[in-house]
């Protein structure tokens, strides 16, 4: 045995498995629910794979694969409901920055993990109509997040308050790259609060700073007369001191920030 599959997909509804609700148009406590089980992930994993005697005792050799993930709402009205097309909002974004991190935080268990699907159908990157294209939210989570791949986990820490029922306003997971570069990718979840970050960098001297970053109202989404409504940008107000950054992510945010 080579791997464990595992599929998981974050629905709106009070059923885990058969409730769904629209792409858009939510409410808070669709918000809430929707990130209440994107954070489920991490429990999952945990239980299909830490807990196990036998596959905890050959982790090097039988690698958890989470070949499905994704948000699963209702279909776009109009749209062919055996298609499963849905639009993509920050919504989106979040949930996506918020699994990609634990599945970071578990790489040492996560062989592979494949989001469902690319195009056209669920928890997209890619949106097409014709000969039309457009870019997803949480397509930008994903460029934000590629220096993660074949880097180094570096230890992260993070202290958070509560939103969303206990949901933690903010997540976290960090890299180092080939070339000593840390990549930091940094979640707020809040969709209306705003936080100062003083973050201690520690194993050694960092002398410069970067970042990009994600942010809009936690609805909003691109569509075809609106393309680049949700997109990335640079995000200049930091500060590198003595090892010490400083701040502040807007609310409903998912930024890279990159140390060397």
């Amino acid at each position: 045995m080579n791997g464990l599959s595992l599929h998981y997909y974050t629905r709106t509804g009070a059923h885990l498995r058969t409730t769904k609700a629209a792409a858009t148009g939510f409410d808070t406590e669709r918000i809430t629910t929707t990130l209440r089980k994107a954070l489920y992930m991490d429990e999952l994993i945990d239980g299909h794979h830490g807990d196990h005697e036998p596959l905890r005792s050959r982790r090097s050799a039988v690698g958890l694969v989470v070949d499905e993930w994704g948000t699963w709402y209702d279909v776009e009205p109009g749209t062919n409901p055996g298609f499963l097309y849905q639009q993509n909002t920050m919504r989106d974004a979040i949930v996506a920055a918020v699994t990609l991190n634990i599945f970071n935080a578990h790489s040492d268990r996560v062989v592979m993990a494949n989001i469902a699907q690319l195009v056209n159908v669920l928890q997209s990157v890619i949106l097409t109509e014709g000969e039309k294209m457009v870019l997803t939210p949480t397509y930008h989570v994903f460029d934000l997040y590629k220096h993660h791949h074949d880097a180094t986990l570096l230890n992260s820490h993070l202290e958070t308050e509560g939103v969303y029922a206990g949901v933690p306003n903010l997540t976290v997971s960090a890299s180092e790259d080939e070339n000593g570069v840390a990549h930091i990718t940094l979640a707020n979840i809040s969709a209306d609060t705003a936080y100062p970050i003083d973050c201690t960098l520690t194993g050694k001297k960092y002398n410069t700073a970067s970042a990009r970053i994600l942010t809009n109202s936690i609805g909003a989404y691109n569509d075809f007369d609106h393309p680049e409504d949700v997109k990335i940008t640079d995000f200049d107000a930091l500060t590198l001191e003595n090892n010490n950054l400083h701040f502040n992510i807007p609310a409903c945010a998912v930024m890279e920030i990159t140390v060397s």
